[in-house]
């Protein structure tokens, strides 16, 4: 009985194709639907969604922690190189950049001492040593032809020689204070020496000073405001963040199948999702080099040169790279065209009731859109992929669609 039932289903299968093949081979044969190959503009492009962004995103934080005590800037603002953004606690850093100025000015007076009172008094000093010396010299003398006529004992001698000994000392000592009152001496150096130090100080307590005011580095916008007065602020935790300003650019990720269509310098037409009848120019700038392997995307950069007023980091934007246009080319919807990825793409055409296969060579492709540069001509009717008519079937023409190729205007702005 089983081998009976199995019989009966091959029979019904042998059946019902040749019957299907009597039917494709009947005069006439199936209807089909039909677009034709027409002569129009086409614009070879890449289609992708990304996000506007600023060049640089800066995060501001504190070096220090403390108490903030006002925040000028609010999420929205624009602001300039220089402008007060937040302001911390400083009242420990102010006394200790007054403390270092004291000390400066201090440093400084004694430079002026030094120039005008230590200086002169060493030099005469040593006028008066000088004379000390002359004197105790001719007193020496003296006395030492008197003690050789035998006026004076030995002991007066030696009292003379003994003042002549000191005033020479002390000479020799006013001369080495006076050189060293003198420009690029050792007391002059030495001052010098701590006015530097003091001026270093200052600058290190300004500095300290700076850091509890915080200023916009850039002109930039600020995008966000998380702390606010009366909070504290900590070393690392981001306080604002900000956009600089110079440029918007838009980073969108591109299938890794259209990567040899992509080149440095294509324009591109960009529109928010905010503002669809508002394109606006773009050109790509940077591709990535290397493949995000879990997506099968490559990224990319476009920069918006003259960004509208509307426009604000982080927006979503739909953009269309232009790789090529052509104002007069045989065109075809890409549904109509088979194997286009391959190295030999074809088209099934309509000719004389039958569908056969024609080998084509394709050029720009649009959005949609083919180009056919060779193996068409124009008013040749194809059988898009929809139907299911193979080559070699007896078919008949049925629905003529339209050939919706996009206008020169459309083919260059985004879908």
């Amino acid at each position: 009985m089983k081998l009976r039932n199995r019989w009966m289903v091959l029979v019904a299968v042998a059946l019902a194709a040749a019957a299907a093949l009597v039917w494709r081979a009947a005069p006439g044969g199936e209807r089909v639907a039909v677009v034709p190959v027409v002569r129009s503009a086409i614009a070879q492009s890449v289609v992708a969604t990304g996000r506007l962004n600023a060049p640089a995103r800066l995060d501001i934080a504190a070096e220090v922690t403390a108490q903030v005590l006002a925040v000028p800037a609010r999420a929205g603002d624009t602001v300039k190189a220089g402008d007060l953004l937040l302001r911390l606690a400083d009242d420990e850093a102010q006394a200790s950049l007054q403390q270092a100025q004291a000390a400066l000015a201090e440093a400084r007076a004694r430079v002026r001492q030094q120039a005008s009172v230590g200086a002169p008094v060493a030099s005469q000093a040593v006028v008066q040593a000088q004379a000390a010396f002359e004197s105790a010299r001719r007193e020496h003398g003296r006395v030492s032809e008197l003690v050789a006529q035998g006026f004076f004992a030995q002991q007066k001698l030696d009292d003379a020689q003994r003042l002549l000994d000191t005033a020479r000392s002390a000479l020799t000592t006013a001369r080495v204070q006076s050189e060293a009152n003198q420009p690029g001496g050792i007391e002059r150096t030495l001052a010098a020496s701590r006015v530097d130090q003091a001026v270093a100080q200052v600058a290190l307590a300004q500095a300290r000073l700076d850091r509890l005011r915080i200023v916009s580095p850039v002109d930039a916008t600020v995008l966000s405001r998380q702390v606010e007065p009366g909070s504290t602020a900590q070393p690392g935790r981001t306080l604002l963040t900000l956009a600089t300003q110079g440029g918007l650019r838009v980073e969108a990720a591109i299938d890794e199948k259209h990567l040899r269509l992509l080149a440095l310098g294509m324009a591109a037409r960009a529109v928010a999702d905010a503002y669809p009848g508002q394109g606006f120019d773009a050109r790509l700038s940077f591709i990535a080099p290397a493949v995000d392997p879990q997506r099968g995307t490559v990224e990319v950069w476009l920069d918006v040169t003259a960004p509208p007023a509307f426009l604000k980091p982080d927006m979503t934007v739909s953009v269309e790279l232009v790789g090529g246009s052509r104002s007069d080319a045989l065109v075809l919807p890409s549904s109509a065209v088979r194997d286009t990825d391959s190295q030999a793409p074809w088209v099934l055409l309509l000719r004389d009731d039958q569908a056969v296969r024609q080998p084509v060579t394709l050029g720009l492709r649009g959005v949609g859109s083919v180009e056919v540069v060779d193996g068409l001509s124009e008013g040749d009717e194809a059988i898009p992929q929809t139907e299911k008519a193979l080559p070699g079937d007896r078919v008949r023409r049925g629905n003529v669609l339209a050939n919706d190729v996009a206008s020169p205007a459309a083919a260059a702005g985004p879908r």
